[in-house]
């Protein structure tokens, strides 16, 4: 069950990846990804880890929220920028994804904790 919880919510994260990462202008999509999933991610670990809800973490940390937010996007998008001699912009592109994920996350752990206190 586990296993197809997890499947379950790759399938559905791909598919959200694929959405909004459409509404932005390259590679603007793969950020605003990254960035709103190393959100939730904080969220969803403070609340789902407080509950001991293990299945529901396997369907949307696991599945969902790994296959939605994903770097393989994002190596490849700072290898286009890189390849159409864009280096300021692939080096800001990397600061600001890996900087503002972690930075994302954190806020989210924060919100979180202080909600359930």
């Amino acid at each position: 069950m586990m296993y197809l919880m997890i499947a379950l919510g790759g399938a559905l994260g791909a598919l959200a990846r694929f959405l909004v990462s459409g509404w932005f202008v390259f590679p603007l999509g793969t950020l605003a990804v990254n960035l709103v999933g190393s959100f939730v991610m904080g969220l969803a670990f403070v609340f789902l880890t407080s509950r001991g809800l293990d299945r529901v973490m396997f369907f949307a940390m696991a599945g969902f929220l790994g296959a939605f937010t994903t770097f393989s996007a994002f190596s490849l998008d700072v290898f286009k920028l890189i390849e159409a001699e864009r280096m300021a912009d692939a080096i800001g592109y990397v600061a600001v994804s890996v900087i503002g994920t972690v930075v994302a996350l954190f806020i989210g752990v924060f919100l979180a904790k202080g909600v359930l206190s």
